[in-house]
């Protein structure tokens, strides 16, 4: 990462203050969340105070009817099912490649390429031992390709089937193995396609399905509005700030699995932290053996863990990244624990 001088950083926060997005808020305004995910209504506008504890928040809300954070959380595609003359499960998805302009921050506004008009794509989840068969059709203006992150045949890799805009092509494989995956356009260069918003999650199911829970899908992301080949806006599923407007209700006791995948470009890493809470960590999900217990997961692009956690008191807990840089620049949310 570039060395970044505070004045830099605040003219970034001006040019988004000016666009309707970011604006100052006191600890009051944090403290005081909105409903919770179940479509509850959100802050309004939060009122001007000093740089205190509350950080930077922002001023309104985005357009949930194009896409709404809280619904993604917990949005699976499983495919159109049948079964094969082997008696196998055959899966079979389509995912279009699109331009469209998406709303990262109430008032900012960002050129994103999509996998079906949605960053990130939709989430892909089917079995280990599945057939997956998943067309793609580039309607966007640029050559696109998906490639999974998984074991298959090299012609099935999305590095040199380069699809041209109005093409089409079938990726075919059998799902493995087990545990949290993702995929992303590979068209050079690489860095544009991914930041654009080309990337997805994909979870492959162990065979004997992990224990019953409340499962979260949460991607990482950051957006250059200013070209400048550095991020001004970080998320957790896009839009910034969306948990803190609308708090992601659990229950004490209740299992939580958080599905966390990095697809952060500019920036070498990104992090999760929670507050007043640990939680066990396995790293890609390929075993069912936990790697760690802890509250910090910090990740480099592409990388993913599965998180499980409890909460054992009721009450509102932060979660956000740990670089602060990006916690006040839109990566921080709530979980409203209820009792």
């Amino acid at each position: 990462m570039k060395h970044r001088f505070w004045g830099e950083r605040l003219s970034r926060r001006q040019l988004l203050t000016r666009g309707g997005a970011l604006a100052a808020a006191g600890a009051a305004s944090l403290a005081a969340p909105g409903a919770g995910a179940a479509g509850g209504a959100h802050h309004g506008q939060l009122h001007s105070g000093g740089l205190d504890h509350g950080g930077n928040l922002v001023v309104g809300d985005v357009d949930l009817s194009l896409f709404d954070p809280t619904a993604y959380l917990t949005r699976f595609d499983y495919g159109k099912v049948s079964t094969l003359p082997d008696g196998r499960t055959l899966r079979e998805y389509k995912l279009v490649a699109s331009d469209k302009e998406i709303e990262v921050a109430p008032g900012v506004k960002f050129a994103a390429w999509t996998y079906n008009d949605q960053v990130p794509g939709p989430t892909l989840r089917c079995t280990e031992g599945d057939r997956l068969r998943i067309h793609f059709i580039n309607g966007g203006s640029h050559p696109h390709t998906i490639h999974f992150h998984g074991i298959h045949a090299a012609n099935m890799d999305g590095v040199f089937e380069q699809v041209a805009p109005g093409a089409e092509f079938t990726y075919e494989f059998d799902a493995e193995p087990f545990g949290l995956q993702l995929y992303h356009c590979h068209t050079p260069p690489l860095r544009r396609h991914i930041h654009k918003g080309l990337y997805g999650v994909f979870i492959i199911d162990p065979p004997e399905p992990r224990p019953p829970a409340l499962e979260l899908v949460m991607t990482m992301n950051g957006f250059d509005t200013n070209f400048d080949g550095e991020n001004e806006v970080y998320a957790v599923n896009t839009v910034a700030f969306h948990y803190v407007r609308h708090p992601i209700r659990l229950r004490v006791g209740e299992l939580v699995r958080i599905y966390l995948v990095n697809m952060t470009e500019f920036d070498p890493v990104n992090s999760l932290h929670t507050h007043a809470n640990f939680f066990r960590e396995y790293r890609t999900g390929t075993s069912l053996t936990p790697n760690n217990l802890t509250d910090i997961t910090v990740l480099g692009q592409a990388e993913r863990a599965i998180l499980e956690l409890t909460y054992k008191f009721p009450g509102t807990y932060m979660f956000h990244a740990h670089q602060t840089e990006f916690s006040e620049l839109g990566w921080t949310g709530m979980f409203e624990v209820l009792s």
